[in-house]
């Protein structure tokens, strides 16, 4: 399955090349951005592969950008050409019923046509010989240029480095702001991450910055749980032989973590992660997507006994107004976000870079236009 994604994501990789020489300028409410730098997510490769219940084709891949707008439509008011920009794939438009709830990051006034791959209006700004190319996640950052919405777009400062503050456009930010204002994790704290991806290194990474006083990460891989210990884990677990709840429990005498991540996208461990919380107040918080048709399992006595579990799409952060301030702890030094970056590689190697995710080589390569 891995290698028909590969192949899949060739497919639509040739559709951004092709793209560029016809795409289309910005329209109402919208922005011309030039794409600098862009992630390689799992995300993509699992659209490309077929398992994503809401994947389609043909499309452009790609959703974890930073660019330089180059001009914007009638109506746009919070960039101008020359702003520099992370994408966002989860918008932020302030005036929705969502937004204004204070209770949610999703924003619901893009969000039905952004799923069939379309701009606001219902068009898409790609085609490929004549033929329309669809949005990916409303991004489609594998191309040098991309048309957006102006409220998809986060405006940032321009002395900070576009191949770091890329991987705010997902992957970090999804594990940072899950720790730091989804669960809200609380100073002196014994916090577990199941998974030391990108995702789960930036949960590890944002609960050190809350103030957790133990870190527990569970990896399959000893050598992401190395990578692990640098972005703050006190502890690390090697998964694979079923005892990994047995463990933290062991750890935290009998009661296990008061906050809990899972950043797989396994079901199975999804579970552990619920159980793994303490008793009485235990948080999980699920950032992993699963497969179509999966299904989580959670054994009553678990939540009758106190624990919770929430989700956090993009780990609940607020994209025009949480990713600005990410990248302002970033360029004051305060967060390491070029750790996070393995790999530098051209838009033609993408491939290359979707080989190396499965080989869990590195945490992130990124994909450099200049």
């Amino acid at each position: 399955q891995a290698e028909d994604g590969i192949r899949d994501a060739r497919s639509s990789l040739v559709g951004s090349e092709m793209c560029i020489r016809d795409r289309a300028e910005p329209r109402e409410g919208e922005a011309l951005v030039k794409v600098h730098a862009c992630g390689v997510c799992h995300t993509d490769l699992y659209t490309a592969s077929g398992a994503d219940p809401g994947g389609y084709t043909p499309c452009v891949l790609g959703h974890e950008g930073a660019g330089v707008v180059e001009a914007v439509g009638p109506g746009v008011t919070s960039v101008k050409p020359g702003d520099h920009v992370v994408t966002l794939f989860s918008p932020e438009c302030g005036t929705c019923v969502h937004c204004t709830s204070g209770k949610t990051n999703l924003c619901m006034a893009i969000r039905e046509e952004q799923g069939k791959g379309h701009l606001p209006d219902g068009t898409t700004r790609f085609s490929r010989d004549g033929e329309p190319l669809r949005h990916f996640m409303g991004t489609s950052t594998f191309s040098e240029y991309v048309v957006m919405p102006e409220i998809a777009l986060a405006n940032v400062r321009k002395d900070a480095a576009m191949e770091a503050i890329c991987l705010l456009a997902c992957g970090a930010t999804t594990g940072l702001a899950a720790a730091m204002w989804k669960a809200e994790v609380e100073p002196g704290s014994t916090v577990a991450v199941f998974g030391a991806g990108m995702v789960g290194l930036g949960a590890l990474l944002g609960a050190k910055m809350r103030g957790a006083e133990r870190l527990i990460a569970v990896d399959l891989s000893p050598r992401r749980l190395e990578l692990a210990e640098r972005f703050g884990a006190t502890d690390t677990i090697v998964a694979g032989d079923g005892g990994e709840v047995e463990k933290i429990l062991e750890m935290t005498g009998g009661f296990g973590a008061d906050f809990t991540f899972e950043a797989t996208g396994l079901v199975s461990v999804m579970g552990q992660a619920v159980e793994a919380a303490r008793m009485g107040w235990g948080l999980c918080t699920v950032l992993g997507v699963a497969g179509k048709g999966e299904k989580m399992e959670i054994v009553p006595r678990f939540l009758i006994t106190g624990r919770r579990v929430q989700g956090g799409s993009f780990g609940g952060a607020r994209g025009r107004t949480h990713v600005p301030q990410l990248v302002d702890l970033y360029a004051e030094g305060k967060l390491d976000l070029d750790g996070f970056v393995s790999h530098r590689i051209t838009l033609d190697q993408v491939n290359h870079g979707f080989e190396l995710m499965e080989k869990q080589d590195g945490i992130r390569s990124v994909i450099l236009f200049d």
